[in-house]
């Protein structure tokens, strides 16, 4: 297969892009590269998340089995029960329904969007 496109950036749908920026910035240890209430950016070693404010975005429910699938981040961690307890300080919350066992853990972060926290793999 000849390769066609490059991964540019990742958008996500924000009702707060600062804030939504600033969280990310935070757990994950990027910079803030642009900050405006209606778009802000993060980026590490080339590689960017970029938050786009959406009029009326409504975070989905967690966990939701009637509604369609939505994205989310996988972060992988060196230690599970620090970095929740790290990102929760950070302002993330921890939904009662966890479905991976140790494997790893949902969060949602401070908009409502889940997201998971996994060991980083070994080797």
């Amino acid at each position: 297969m000849t390769v066609t496109a490059d991964l540019a950036m990742v958008n996500l749908d924000s009702s707060d892009p600062a804030a939504h920026a600033g969280f990310y910035a935070r757990v994950l240890g990027w910079q803030i590269t642009h900050s405006q209430a209606e778009y802000a950016m993060i980026s590490k070693d080339g590689v960017s998340i970029g938050f786009g404010l959406v009029p009326g975005y409504a975070p989905p429910a967690w966990p939701d089995e009637t509604a369609g699938k939505r994205y989310h981040l996988d972060l992988y961690v060196d230690d599970l029960t620090v970095a929740e307890k790290e990102f929760v300080a950070a302002g993330a919350a921890k939904p009662e329904f966890q479905p991976g066992g140790e494997r790893w853990v949902v969060l949602i972060d401070p908009i409502g969007q889940p997201f998971c926290i996994c060991p980083r793999p070994q080797g």
